[in-house]
């Protein structure tokens, strides 16, 4: 029998994030072909003795048409059935040209679905709509209206883009979240980021407390599966993305308020809903991201293998979500955790003390005990480890 005949075949974009990874690893032990693309000729996700074939594209971000061409010419070419994109980048150009792909299937939202949760402005509307904390928020729609709105919240401020990504004159800019401290700052900052002068544009209160995620899988407006963790250690230390984490159970009232606004958003594929949790355990909405996250390995590793149902999802079949999952479950990101150790100890004036540094160390060394599983290096498909190491000495020694 033709495998490749029964079983279309997946590209996998961005091949330099782990979470490209842990979906080529996914889908690849299910024997299903899998191509991995990114901007780099060779990327970790491709190095992956699951991954069948590579290429590389143009930059999506300054180059985006020729991107879509590039992917568009592969698609046809090598008979993809489902296109899986990693970053928001990738996504928001595939959701907006997919009947370029055709047939293949592009498991995201329609636009206006797309919009509802990617955008933060109207995220927090529709957030303050279905009743879901979120906190104190002004809309802005002009510089004036910025500082009396900073001024009537009191400072410190986040500002918030309404976007992630910004596109202008057929190139796309990061944007980020900038927490001000006074009106001088805040003058400097607008002076230079051309990003914060596009509005409308959230100012909004400083939330304390320590960031929460639920993981989510939708057919259409219905939810399919949910995973939480917990972070243990993150890099930069002060808060950023996971390098140890754990599986644990869904918090209630997270799902309730992430159910509540993916369900009137009608989201199609993966979301992560993330809130920032206050000392006093009340939950405030943050953003929705439109992909998958970091730590996706770890969900797979639990027993919610989220590649394999949305591959399932895409080609119209119906996968079955556990109905449970393991928790207690840890991953490790290795050279992530090594980065992050590097950061603690070089730390001077306001870092640890010696005796918090050797605690540190202490702690490093003490993940390598038996039960920690590692999102990179893993026997049996060893090669994404050497060429990440490659990578990060390369780095270290320029």
């Amino acid at each position: 029998m033709n495998t490749s005949q029964t079983t279309p075949s997946v590209l996998v974009l961005d091949g330099n994030q782990r979470s490209a990874l842990a979906a080529t690893r996914s889908l690849g032990r299910r024997g299903i072909a899998v191509t991995v693309a990114d901007e780099a000729e060779h990327s970790l996700a491709a190095a992956s003795r699951y991954c069948n074939a590579r290429f590389c594209y143009p930059s999506p971000s300054d180059r985006p048409d020729e991107f879509l061409d590039v992917v568009q010419h592969h698609v046809a070419a090598g008979a993809i059935g489902v296109i899986f994109p990693m970053t928001e980048v990738t996504a928001y150009l595939l959701a907006a040209n997919r009947e370029r792909f055709a047939p293949a299937m592009v498991p995201l939202p329609e636009s206006g679905n797309w919009n509802s949760v990617t955008d933060k402005c109207q995220l927090l509307q529709l957030a303050e709509e279905m009743k879901v904390p979120a906190p104190t928020t002004l809309f802005p729609s002009d510089l004036d209206a910025l500082h009396a709105a900073a001024e009537h919240i009191g400072y410190p401020v986040a500002l918030k883009p309404c976007r992630s990504k910004v596109w202008h004159q057929g190139r796309c800019t990061a944007t980020s979240v900038h927490i001000v401290h006074n009106h001088d700052e805040l003058a400097a900052l607008t002076r230079g980021h051309e990003y914060l002068r596009v509005f409308p544009l959230a100012v909004q209160a400083v939330v304390p407390g320590s960031g929460l995620g639920v993981f989510a899988l939708y057919d259409r407006g219905k939810a399919l599966a949910f995973f939480a963790h917990r972070r243990i250690r993150e890099k930069p230390p002060c808060g950023g993305v996971s390098v140890l984490s754990e599986s644990v159970p869904v918090r209630a009232d997270l799902r309730d308020y992430a159910t509540r606004l993916l369900d009137q958003a009608r989201w199609h594929g993966v979301a992560m809903v993330e809130f920032r949790g206050t000392p006093d355990g009340v939950p405030y909405l943050m953003e929705i991201n439109p992909r998958f996250w970091g730590s996706l390995q770890l969900a797979v590793d639990s027993g919610v293998d989220f590649p394999s149902m949305l591959y399932d999802l895409a080609l119209g079949r119906h996968p079955a979500p556990p109905a449970t999952y393991r928790t207690g479950i840890r991953t490790r990101w290795l050279l992530g955790d090594l980065d992050r150790l590097y950061l603690v100890l070089r730390q001077r004036e306001t870092g640890p003390s010696d005796l918090s540094r050797l605690q540190e160390v202490l702690q490093f060394l003490r993940f390598f005990s038996a039960g920690t599983r590692y999102e990179i290096n893993r026997f049996g498909d060893l090669r994404p480890f050497f060429y990440e190491l490659r990578h990060y000495l390369n780095q270290l020694i320029l």
